[in-house]
């Protein structure tokens, strides 16, 4: 009996990419890139060091990413992106600004996290403008949902931070409900509800798009309890 195929929050794309991300990749992958598989990251082998390690999924072109690693020499970053272009963009960027705190893997971040990301390990997780699936027959597709927020909360060490932001008010709620049911994670929030955006978070070109277009911004924050 076939198995049936998992549900994917994304779909890819056959989309543009440039000479110089196709260099990234040819050149400096070896550099930045960990390779997809099924096993653990071994973090002091990746970094050479113990250092406090922040992930963030989906980092589209990487300008979040890539200003923390520049800002913050003193903490571990792990980009995963299953787009070759943003990969390959954020790879430029650390190699013009001689990053060495940072890393990307190209693989989907359900499979990344459960399979690849030892527990209790992370400081930090940021999810910024994830794909919201607006129809209703493909909500079955985002990414916020109760067994992934599971399977984070486990990844984060005790006082790891969730930061998630959306320009969707319908899925903001619905992140809002997930998190907030999720008994490891405390809202930073008084009353459960949404916070400041930070001010380390630059504003990306999906927000731009969304700002164009009337949309609000929505930003939350957890702590692992």
């Amino acid at each position: 009996m076939p198995v049936p195929r998992p549900i994917r929050s994304f779909v890819l794309r056959a989309g543009r990419i440039t000479a110089g991300q196709e260099r990234a990749w040819r050149e400096l992958w070896p550099l930045y890139g960990i390779e997809a598989g099924p096993t653990p990251i071994d973090w002091l082998a990746v970094f050479g060091r113990v250092a406090p390690r922040w992930i963030e999924i989906g980092f589209g072109a990487g300008e979040v990413l890539g200003a923390l690693a520049a800002a913050n020499p003193q903490v571990d970053y792990l980009g995963i992106e299953v787009h070759r272009a943003g990969v390959g963009r954020l790879m430029l960027q650390a190699e013009r600004d001689g990053l060495r705190n940072l890393r990307v893997l190209c693989q989907d971040a359900v499979d990344a996290l459960r399979d690849r990301v030892p527990d209790a390990t992370l400081a930090g997780v940021l999810i910024f403008f994830p794909d919201p699936w607006h129809k209703k027959r493909h909500h079955k597709r985002r990414l916020i949902e109760p067994q992934f927020i599971a399977t984070l909360a486990g990844k984060l060490e005790k006082g790891g931070v969730l930061r998630l932001a959306t320009d969707w008010q319908e899925y903001a709620e619905q992140m809002r409900s997930v998190c907030n049911a999720q008994p490891a994670l405390r809202s930073l929030s008084a009353d459960g509800g949404y916070v400041p955006r930070p001010e380390f978070r630059p504003e990306t070109r999906f927000e731009r798009r969304g700002l164009r277009l009337g949309h609000g911004v929505w930003d939350l924050a957890y702590v692992k309890s």
